[in-house]
């Protein structure tokens, strides 16, 4: 079998999902590459929503300050006080769709405390496509749960992205020998 030709399998729209990982206004305004990160995005999100491939959207949602992890505290208070700055910051920058699934999720992963896994298994999704912000937290890590998971995770190049431009740089680094890593153009000829 020919490479293209198994990575075509892997995609294959039927089971696959999109997950537009925290794709929200005080993130998107802090990103090293806002428009090319925009324009690959709404690229496989357009693609994919023609071919009816199930769309989710994680949404950072913190916990009441009495509920949240004294960890996660302590590491966002810094970088949370520049966010929140941002008006409607935590609002999603793409709209999503009627038939499209926004998860609420308090980790780093979008399998902690969410019924995402549930939901792909039901549906008998086997890939996962990775696009949102930031690289080398929740793409990374979630994208790690789901290889551990037994789920074919594919990082969009041009459709993730972070704050750090180096930390960006070092996860894709990382990530290039675990799983697939493909520019959005590649994903959609594919498809």
């Amino acid at each position: 079998m020919e490479p293209n030709d198994e990575l075509k399998q892997i995609v294959a729209p039927e089971k696959t999902a999109v997950l537009l990982w925290d794709v929200q206004n005080m993130l998107v305004e802090n990103i090293f590459n806002k428009d090319t990160f925009l324009s690959g995005t709404k690229g496989v999100l357009s693609s994919a929503r023609t071919m009816n491939i199930p769309v989710f959207y994680s949404k950072i949602t913190p916990l009441p300050d009495k509920f949240e992890s004294p960890v996660r505290k302590h590491f966002r208070r810094n970088l949370f006080a520049k966010l929140l700055q941002i008006p409607n910051g935590f609002d999603l920058t793409i709209e999503p769709l009627a038939n499209e699934t926004v998860i609420l999720k308090n980790t780093a992963s979008i399998f902690i405390g969410t019924n995402f896994e549930m939901q792909l298994r039901n549906a008998g999704i086997t890939t996962i496509i990775f696009m949102g912000i930031a690289t080398e937290i929740g793409i990374e890590s979630s994208a790690r749960d789901a290889l551990n998971r037994g789920f074919f995770p594919v990082i969009v190049t041009d459709a993730v992205s972070s704050m750090n431009q180096d930390a960006h740089n070092r996860s894709l680094e990382n990530l290039k020998n675990m799983m697939i890593l493909l520019s959005s153009e590649e994903l959609i000829t594919l498809w």
